[in-house]
């Protein structure tokens, strides 16, 4: 293990015996490839963190950005607004369906996203009247956030107890288990002010069954709570449609979105709110209280309609589409070859493996670091999964690119 002498950063999710190790120091990406401090070059078969959709140092994100750190380093939101934060609300709106969105709020990570929907959604109700509904349900499994809002709705145990999160106004239910849903709203249907889902859930990729969305719709549609798809992960394409909740037969109420939003260049998601919610915040007159100093900035709402624009010019959406294809039939050719891989689950390019142990069962969770450790020896980034990894490529792979990721996770799971 190479050390620096430069410990002063505290990175995330890392114990501190693994801190100043060049072999995980980026110093650049370009495409998709990552260059470390260590000299090595990797191919990244995570785009970032889900949300470098197109690759790595798209030159019309850049230079939107730049021109706007140029032209107005810093406008806001809080109390003005700006138009590059009204030109990128509308963008949003024409790619998520202006028949039935009609209103964007910004904000600056998925975590304070939800942190502001769950706001939105117990003032809602208020302003109808139902002060009792202040239960925000969600998925066993899911993953939110860690801001203390979101970090209440996720699914996993993540800590919640040692940090004093609050989860006395949070439920949670078994995704894709409908009997356990119309158990728990048939007892509190009146307290609940809604429903946050994933259409893939969490970092196990489990896809939600179109019969569970249309209970999910069904319920909404009998007991008035509003239903909210945390689409920040699977926004912009990274399941076959711009978002994934575009193929339920009715929209959520709420569409939150961010990885994809800015192609990772800067900090930013969004809040993406129906005509009906946002009727009731306009007929009321009504101010939410929520704000932030680095939403809808110039900076980040020129990469958002820069990034919307790319999406356009790549055929983006297609070719992730075709690109998950190529996947889901790579990943049932590695099945097919390798005993050790015992499971997959996801969608289009949001997939996840579940490799076994030497007796053949699911691999234990602190055996899953060194999985990550031999794939990325094999030269390609993946990140941990349950038992396994997950494989979330960029929409803008070629052929060779999915060859050579697909070969260095059979090179790392036989190391």
């Amino acid at each position: 293990m190479s050390h620096t002498t430069s410990t002063a950063l505290w990175p995330y999710l890392l114990p501190p015996s693994a801190h100043g190790d060049d072999n995980i120091c980026a110093v650049s990406a370009r495409g998709h490839r990552v260059r470390f401090a260590d000299g090595r070059e990797l191919l990244c078969g995570a785009s970032g963190l889900w949300n470098a959709n197109l690759g790595y140092g798209n030159p019309a994100i850049a230079q939107a950005v730049a021109q706007a750190l140029h032209d107005a380093s810093y406008l806001s939101a809080f109390r003005y607004e700006n138009v590059y934060a009204r030109r990128a609300a509308a963008d949003l709106i024409e790619v998520s369906g202006p028949e039935h969105y009609s209103r964007v709020l910004f904000s600056s990570s998925g975590g304070a996203a939800n942190d502001a929907a769950m706001k939105v959604a117990r003032h809602y109700h208020a302003l109808l009247g139902r002060t009792r509904c202040s239960l925000v349900v969600s998925l066993r499994g899911s993953y939110h956030g860690l801001t203390f809002g979101g970090f209440a709705l996720t699914g996993e145990d993540l800590g919640q107890r040692l940090y004093g999160v609050d989860q006395r106004l949070v439920r949670h239910v078994r995704p894709n288990d409908t009997a356990e849903l119309n158990a728990l709203v048939s007892r509190a249907a009146k307290q609940i002010a809604a429903v946050v889902v994933e259409p893939v859930v969490g970092t196990g990729t489990i896809p939600l069954t179109d019969e569970y969305v249309a209970e999910l719709l069904r319920l909404r549609a009998e007991h008035g709570f509003l239903l909210i798809a945390d689409e920040v992960a699977t926004g912009f394409g990274r399941t076959g449609s711009f978002f994934a909740s575009q193929r339920w037969p009715e929209q959520p109420d709420l569409l939150i979105t961010s990885k994809g939003l800015t192609n990772g260049t800067c900090p930013a998601s969004a809040v993406i709110v129906s005509q009906r919610v946002a009727d009731a915040f306009t007929e009321h007159d009504a101010v939410l209280s929520h704000a932030e100093t680095q939403g809808a900035t110039p900076l980040t709402c020129a990469a958002i309609s820069a990034t919307i624009a790319e999406m356009r010019r790549l055929d983006a959406v297609a070719a992730g589409q075709a690109l998950g294809e190529k996947l889901g039939a790579g990943i049932a050719e590695l099945m097919a070859e390798m005993p050790q891989i015992i499971g997959t689950t996801g969608v289009g390019c949001f997939r996840s493996l579940r490799i076994a142990d030497a007796s053949g069962a699911p691999l234990p969770q602190h055996r899953v670091p060194a999985l990550v450790a031999a794939i990325r020896d094999a030269g390609a980034i993946v990140h941990p999964g349950p038992s396994g990894v997950q494989l979330v490529p960029a929409l803008t792979y070629s052929d060779a690119e999915l060859a050579e990721l697909l070969d260095c996770v059979r090179r790392g799971i036989l190391a």
